[in-house]
């Protein structure tokens, strides 16, 4: 039986990941923050293994790990959205976090290292061609900085250890355990609670990949990956964001009235974002399988699962 090793483990897709894990007969220690509030989250089962520690412990699990794992999957991240992304001395923890986690993986005998990168590693890129790992980078802020810089260096430090690095760069994924400050799960909140959601014209060309195809787009590029490659891990398809959102609103309640343009778009407001995939799809087999709306429902029912709506 293989051994992996997942790092945020309590957010939307290391629960995913997890899952699928186990679906495949993987024995799975799951890293998580002392006292966690979101730790009910991971599903128990014997394969299932939980340890409590701080990003910047990591090293301290040298002693406390025993015997050889498989894959190493680097999820955790401090500060991933809001004023936080700029916050440069807890971004710069960060790459350190991602360097001790490599450090980690070595001490395990890991073979692979699969880190969780971002489209915010690429900025504003502000044609309408789909972004590949060709695609020139140029991040804007802390937080994309911090993840460009954390997947190169990363990249040369498995190298050094012969451990297989792929680097993840995820665009706009969504379902169950997401967070609620994001587009599609603060407009469902709405929704499910008779507010009127308000939005922008809903004109941008959007990219959405459903959580669980994403956890299969890490198992299969954990099995296939090519040693140093950077996966843009999306669905590769573009719609308006104002059909997705009608699509939440025909899913969660038919009869809501969405607020088009009652919101300005953000200056340099990017227009188009699509991730390519050929390459992901090329080497490990990936291609998604969840339509938009059935995401949306088995979001939907965890939703209703999480939150009484009828009492809130």
């Amino acid at each position: 039986m293989k051994r992996a090793i997942i790092t945020g483990g309590t957010g939307m897709l290391g629960i995913a990941l997890i899952k699928q894990l186990v679906k495949q007969n993987i024995d799975v220690t799951v890293i998580v923050r002392p006292n966690s509030r979101r730790i009910t989250r991971i599903p128990k089962d014997p394969k299932i293994h939980v340890i409590d520690c701080l990003l910047v412990d990591l090293l301290t699990l040298k002693d406390q790990l025993m015997g050889k794992y498989d894959w190493f999957f680097h999820f955790a991240w401090d500060g991933t959205f809001g004023d936080s992304r700029n916050n440069m001395y807890l971004q710069n923890k960060n790459i350190k976090a991602t360097l001790d986690a490599v450090e980690l993986a070595h001490s395990l005998s890991c073979e692979l290292f699969l880190g969780a990168g971002s489209q915010a590693e690429y900025g504003r890129v502000m044609n309408t061609e789909k972004i590949s790992s060709k695609t020139p980078v140029c991040p804007e802020n802390g937080y994309g900085i911090a993840k460009l810089c954390a997947g190169q260096m990363s990249r040369i430090m498995c190298d050094q250890y012969g451990i297989r690095h792929v680097w993840m760069r995820i665009f706009s994924i969504y379902g169950p355990n997401d967070g609620m400050h994001t587009m599609v799960m603060s407009g469902m909140h709405q929704m499910l609670k008779h507010q009127r959601p308000q939005y922008t014209k809903g004109e941008q060309m959007w990219d959405y990949l459903y959580c669980d195809d994403a956890a299969n787009a890490f198992y299969l590029a954990a099995q296939k990956g090519k040693p140093g490659a950077v996966y843009c891990l999306g669905s590769g398809k573009v719609r308006l964001l104002a059909d997705y959102i009608k699509d939440i609103r025909d899913v969660v309640a038919p009869k809501s009235d969405i607020g088009f343009g009652e919101i300005p778009y953000y200056q340099n407001q990017v227009m188009y974002l699509c991730a390519d995939i050929t390459n992901l799809t090329k080497d490990t087999g990936f291609l998604p399988t969840t339509s938009f709306k059935a995401g949306i429902e088995n979001t939907l029912q965890w939703m209703k699962e999480e939150i009484d709506y009828e009492k809130n």
